[in-house]
């Protein structure tokens, strides 16, 4: 059996920082235009009218001060509050292996490796935008790798999903390095005519380079000394757009078809679950919380990951401890986590601890205990 090390990480930021402002002016325009338009129904009671929201409200119940988007234009379009991503042949590379291939080349870069050291390819990600070809094998033939790919999705569990399948792959010799990647395009199936979640998401690309331990050469190493997965059924989170749509000529609402969420039931559920989880996977390997340096967690909302800190460490965490990037990039499903941890472990001194965790729509829980090398 090899340990494994995660030797290189990568980030693709979008071009289209938007903040709360900009999204939330686009959605009162929509919400006046509506009331406007319906003025009639609303006032005789047979409609009911839409709420403005605010930037403050958003920043307030998230933590989010702005995101990064593919394309904002089509969003701040109060007429159609939808990115605009024209269709690309079959001969270009899609939008999501695009973003791939710019992650993948960072860790590459960071990790002193090339596409001739890798030989196995995931792309883990909660939305694909095509069933098949897989985006992974895409990817692979865009860089070149020799071996193998394949998509998964675990939604915003994916990255840890990934990793640890990496991680089997390599201990056991099927594989020498291993690309897990994170290509979410999440604005695309989000409503942002929907007051309570139109500012939840955002889009990036997170690249995780893992390999053998004994032919790492890279600085700033993190050996990963354990992984736990676990999953519970919940339709508290949603996402029903798939391929059998078509087969159902009578449904003309396609809401259902975007992502959507019971937020109170989902922060009373999830929350605990993912502290017990994380709880149980240190004592299982022996570690005190006190001795983790770092917490990588999901990037879904401020509250949330403050609560689940609270769990673990038995107090609120420092700022260093459970470093947030979501006010910045809001949440980008699976590569969150890896978002933080890109951006935050290469301070570590050697000999200390740290957990990436994610979680999400499933349920879904995925932690990974990380050592610096």
């Amino acid at each position: 059996m090899h340990k494994v090390v995660i030797s290189g990480t990568g980030l693709f930021t979008p071009p289209n920082a938007v903040s709360n402002e900009a999204l939330v002016a686009a959605f009162n325009q929509y919400v006046t235009d509506f009331n406007t338009r319906n003025a009639e129904q609303i006032a005789c009671g047979e409609l009911a009218a839409l709420t403005h929201s605010s930037a403050e409200f958003i920043e307030k119940a998230s933590g989010i001060k702005q995101r990064y988007l593919m394309d904002a234009s089509g969003v701040l379009d109060s007429e159609r509050m939808v990115p605009l991503l024209p269709p690309r042949s079959n001969d270009e590379l899609s939008v999501q292996a695009e973003m791939a291939v710019a992650a993948a080349g960072q860790a590459l870069a960071k990790a002193g490796r090339t596409a001739a050291d890798v030989d196995m390819v995931i792309v883990a990600c909660s939305n694909l935008q095509r069933p098949y070809p897989a985006v992974s094998i895409e990817v692979q033939q865009a860089l070149a790798i020799n071996g193998f790919a394949f998509d998964m999705n675990v939604a915003c569990s994916s990255a840890t999903f990934g990793i640890q399948t990496a991680t089997n792959a390599i201990a056991t010799g099927s594989a020498r390095a291993v690309l897990v990647l994170n290509p979410e395009i999440c604005s695309a199936h989000l409503n942002f005519r929907d007051r309570d979640s139109h500012f939840i998401f955002g889009d990036a690309c997170t690249a995780v380079l893992l390999e053998r331990a004994e032919s790492a050469t890279a600085a700033n190493l993190l050996e990963v000394v354990d992984c736990k997965l676990a999953t519970v059924f919940s339709n508290n989170i949603r996402n029903n757009f798939g391929f059998l749509n078509r087969c159902d000529e009578g449904n003309s609402e396609p809401l259902d078809k975007l992502f959507v969420q019971q937020g109170r039931k989902v922060f009373k559920e999830v929350c605990p679950l993912v502290g017990e989880h994380i709880v149980a996977h240190l004592a299982a390997n022996d570690i005190a919380a006190a001795n983790v340096r770092r917490f990588w967690l999901h990037q879904a909302n401020l509250s949330m990951n403050q609560l689940i800190a609270r769990r673990v460490l038995g107090r609120d965490a420092a700022a260093d401890e459970a470093p947030v990037i979501l006010d910045r990039y809001a949440n980008t499903s699976s590569a969150g986590s890896v978002i933080a941890l890109h951006l935050h472990h290469e301070d570590m001194a050697t000999g200390e601890l740290g957990v990436l965790s994610s979680f999400g729509a499933g349920y879904s829980v995925g932690s990974v205990i990380l050592r610096k090398c």
